[in-house]
């Protein structure tokens, strides 16, 4: 059975991060992703020198570029040259979606923006990713990741009260726009499919991140009152709260009704008494009490290892809870490899390595998220003889004429 989206071509003209995750989110279910490069450098990504320590990880490739442009061809044009964006409009006519995150009105001057690129098909999904939106005063003003966590508020949530604004590593605005983006580019596909027209889509960091943070935002627009943050030793609820046992690793509580839990997990702690005293009977007491209660049960998990309270607990009742991952814990922890949310994958440069796997499962029409990133320029001869027929005399002009 095929992929979701065998079949789809779809133009990648993006770079860094945002635009590239969302078109290796359409090639992991399927879709053929021809990735159109700056005919000298191409995606910056490839170049990148450091990311959260040193990125390079063997023969000049790098984690960044390869977790962001797997599956995909990589042609290297000379944009600014007419032959070169006529390459694009060929390739447009004959494709599904077009993909492209540069600043606002980049495209209108190389002539593929979306009012060039529909007339040559106009069935065509154009999808814009920005920093900020198409509208309003800062819509031309670039930005990266960290202003996306800057803007939406994210730097502002995280951390206790007194805490400054933190950023959360790993581009979670571009990881999240990504995501918006790929949504958006797969629901134009559908509503192509039942009306029959192609159409521009535009998705934003800020907009994403918005949605991302969405109970908070609704908090403050439905109540008129921000959530409040909170330091672990102040949580309202004790039993949604995180600990440290002994050997250093965290336990994480998540009883949502603690009322219903706190006997039985009295008990489980070898605390029946904590159940009887006034200061936490409800959970109203154990809130206006919380940080004495917490500290408690700062000294109870203190006293066990996480297996030894994991076992407990699993004996204990119903409870809810968890074991706190390191990052580094995820490829091995059984129940991401049980679901394959990291799978392994045999790189011909890199040789065998891990890669994130599909988030979503199909029953009957799975997609693949194995696949290595093209080298700069691996695919442009291929695409120009194979998909717009061009003779070998003709791509030895253009690049004689420097077009790729």
């Amino acid at each position: 059975m095929e992929a979701p989206l065998a079949g789809i071509r779809v133009l990648d003209w993006t770079i860094w991060q945002q635009g590239p995750v969302a078109t290796t989110m359409l090639g992991d279910l399927g879709a053929e992703v021809i990735k159109i490069e700056e005919r000298e450098q191409g995606d910056p990504g490839r170049w990148i020198a450091s990311t959260g320590g040193g990125s390079t990880v063997s023969r000049g490739r790098n984690y960044y570029f390869e977790a962001n442009n797997r599956h995909k061809k990589s042609i290297a044009l000379n944009l600014k040259t007419a032959e070169g964006q006529r390459i694009v409009h060929r390739l447009a006519a004959i494709s599904d979606v077009f993909v492209q995150n540069f600043r606002q009105g980049v495209a209108a001057r190389l002539g593929i923006d979306y009012a060039a690129l529909s007339k040559v098909n106009p069935k065509i999904i154009y999808a814009n990713a920005s920093g900020y939106g198409p509208k309003g005063p800062d819509s031309a003003t670039p930005a990266f990741d960290y202003m996306g966590q800057a803007r939406s508020g994210l730097m502002r949530i995280i951390g206790g009260p007194e805490s400054p604004p933190m950023y959360v590593f790993g581009g979670i605005a571009d990881q999240m726009g990504a995501i918006v983006l790929a949504y958006g580019v797969m629901t134009a596909l559908l509503a192509r499919e039942r009306y029959g027209m192609g159409q521009e889509i535009d998705v934003s960091h800020l907009g994403s991140m918005i949605a991302l943070e969405g109970l908070n935002v609704s908090s403050r627009t439905i109540s008129g009152r921000e959530m409040m943050r909170r330091a672990r030793e102040e949580a309202y609820n004790p039993l949604w709260n995180h600990y440290q046992c002994a050997g250093g690793k965290w336990i994480c509580l998540g009883m949502l009704q603690p009322d219903r839990y706190w006997k039985p997990l009295c008990a489980a702690l070898g605390a029946p008494e904590l159940a009887g005293d006034p200061r936490f009977g409800d959970m109203s007491s154990r809130g206006k009490n919380c940080r004495e209660l917490i500290a408690i049960f700062d000294r109870i998990f203190a006293g066990r290892t996480l297996e030894e309270w994991m076992e407990a607990l699993r004996r204990g009742g119903d409870f809810i809870f968890s074991f706190v991952n390191s990052i580094s814990d995820l490829p091995d922890d059984p129940q991401v490899v049980a679901n394959e949310y990291i799978v392994d994958y045999d790189h011909p440069v890199l040789g065998p390595t891990k890669l994130v796997g599909l988030p979503v499962k199909f029953s009957r029409t799975p997609g693949n998220p194995r696949g290595h990133a093209p080298e700069f320029g691996e695919h442009t001869e291929a695409i120009l003889t194979e998909l717009l027929e061009y003779s070998w005399d003709e791509v030895a002009g253009l690049r004689a004429a420097k077009v790729i």
